[in-house]
C-alpha cells in the first residue's frame, strides 16, 4: 500500500511537471519567437528557416524553467494534498515524515540527471543543429525586404538603396555599395530588375556605372547591363556557434588544454583560447552542476508537511518556505555568474548546494521529531 500511494503522489508531481513545462515552455517559447522574426525582417531569412530554427530552439528554454517548475509542481501537489487530507493518508498507513522527505529527494535526483543530459547534451546539440541550419540557408526573403527609399543591408558587405520601385516590379535610380572583397566598388543604375528563384539570385541592371576603388587607384566605367549576383553574399545573421550551443565533449577539451597548459590544436567549431575560459566553466558548471539544487528545493517543499493545516501557523509556514525557496533559486542563478570570478568563488559555488542540503536536511529531521 505504500508503494501505491507514494507512486500516486510521483505520477500527480509528474503529470503536473509536464503540463507546467509545456505551457510556459510554449509562452516563453512565443516570447522569443517574437524577437527571432528579425531573422526574417531584417535578415532576410525565409519563414522555412525561422520556424526550424526557433523550434530547435525550444529545448534551450525546457532546460531553463526545469528547476522553477520543479518548485512549483511539489510546492502545489503537497498543498494540495494535505487541503484534501490525502496526506493523511501516508501518516496512517505508518509513512513517516523523514521517509516521505527521502522518497521526494529521490524524485528529484531523478529530474537531476534527467536535466543534466538535457542541459548537457541534448539542448547544445538542438542549438547547434539550429546554427548550422542559418549557417546553410539563403536570404530567401530578400525580395521583401527591398523598398524605395531605404537602405538594406542584411547581407554582409553590401549595401543597396533604392530610390524608386516601380509598378511593373522594376527599381529605378539603384546605388549598390559593395564592401565584401579587398577592394571597394559602388555601383549606379538607372534601372534594375531583381531576379529571384531557384536557379539564379540576382540583380539585372541597365545604363549604370561602376567605380571600383583598390588600393588609391580608382577605375570607372561604364555598362549596358551587368548581373550583379547575390548569391555569394551571405546574411548579417551570426552564424558561428556560441559557446551555449557548442557540445559538451569540446568545451570540456578545451577548459582541460587551458587549465594544463597544453598545446591546444585548432578547432573549426570554435577558437579555443585562455581568454574564454571563465565563460567555459560557467556554462559547464550550468550544464553539470546547477542541477544539483534540485534536491536542496526538494527538500524546503517537504517542510509543508511538518505542519498540518489546522495548524494555526501553517499559512505563515506555507508563505515563509515559498519565499525562502524562490531566494534559492535566484541565488542559483546568480551565484553561477560570479563563480569564476576567482578560485575562492569557484569553491563557494561548489560547496554552496551540499553544505545547504545537508544543513536543512538536518533542520528538516529536528523539526519532525519536535513537532
Amino acid at each position: 500500500m505504500k508503494k501505491l500511494i507514494f507512486l500516486k503522489f510521483a505520477k500527480d508531481t509528474t503529470v503536473f511537471f509536464l503540463l507546467m513545462c509545456l505551457t510556459i515552455g510554449l509562452i516563453v517559447w512565443t516570447l522569443q519567437a517574437v524577437n527571432y522574426f528579425d531573422f526574417v525582417t531584417q535578415d532576410g531569412h525565409g519563414l522555412k528557416t525561422y520556424f526550424s530554427y526557433i523550434l530547435l530552439n525550444f529545448p534551450k528554454i525546457i532546460h531553463r524553467i526545469i528547476p522553477f517548475i520543479f518548485f512549483i509542481s511539489l510546492f502545489y501537489i503537497i498543498t494540495e494534498y494535505e487541503n484534501r487530507n490525502e496526506m493523511l493518508i501516508f501518516w496512517t498507513y505508518g509513512v513517516s515524515k523523514i521517509n516521505f522527505a527521502n522518497k521526494v529527494v529521490f524524485l528529484s535526483l531523478a529530474l537531476t540527471f534527467l536535466q543534466i543530459w538535457i542541459g548537457g547534451f541534448f539542448s547544445p546539440l538542438s542549438q547547434y543543429k539550429a546554427r548550422e541550419y542559418l549557417k546553410n540557408s539563403n536570404i530567401d526573403f530578400f525580395t521583401s525586404l527591398i523598398k524605395e527609399g531605404k537602405f538594406i543591408n542584411v547581407v554582409e558587405g553590401l549595401t543597396i538603396f533604392i530610390n524608386e520601385k516601380n509598378e511593373n516590379g522594376t527599381y529605378s535610380n539603384i546605388f549598390l555599395d559593395d564592401s565584401s572583397k579587398s577592394n571597394s566598388r559602388m555601383i549606379y543604375s538607372k534601372n534594375g530588375v531583381l531576379l529571384d528563384n531557384d536557379r539564379q539570385k540576382v540583380f539585372r541592371l541597365y545604363d549604370g556605372r561602376i567605380l571600383d576603388k583598390e588600393k588609391k587607384k580608382i577605375n570607372s566605367f561604364k555598362f549596358d547591363e551587368i548581373d550583379f549576383n547575390l548569391a555569394e553574399y551571405s546574411t548579417n545573421t551570426i552564424l558561428n556557434p556560441k559557446i551555449q550551443e557548442l557540445p559538451s565533449k569540446e568545451l570540456l577539451g578545451c577548459a582541460y588544454k587551458i587549465i594544463n597548459n597544453q598545446i591546444i590544436p585548432y578547432n573549426d567549431l570554435f577558437l579555443c583560447e585562455k581568454n574564454i575560459l571563465n565563460d567555459i566553466l560557467q556554462e559547464l558548471f550550468k550544464r553539470f552542476y546547477k542541477p544539483l539544487y534540485l534536491p536542496l528545493i526538494a527538500i524546503l517543499c517537504c517542510f509543508l508537511i511538518v505542519l498540518p493545516k489546522n495548524n494555526i501557523k501553517y499559512e505563515k509556514n506555507k508563505k515563509i518556505i515559498f519565499f525562502i525557496t524562490f531566494l534559492v533559486l535566484i541565488l542559483s542563478e546568480a551565484s553561477l555568474r560570479y563563480s569564476t570570478v576567482s578560485n575562492l568563488a569557484t569553491i563557494f559555488y561548489l560547496i554552496i548546494p551540499w553544505i545547504s542540503f545537508f544543513l536543512i536536511y538536518s533542520l528538516f529531521y529536528f523539526r519532525i521529531k519536535n513537532v
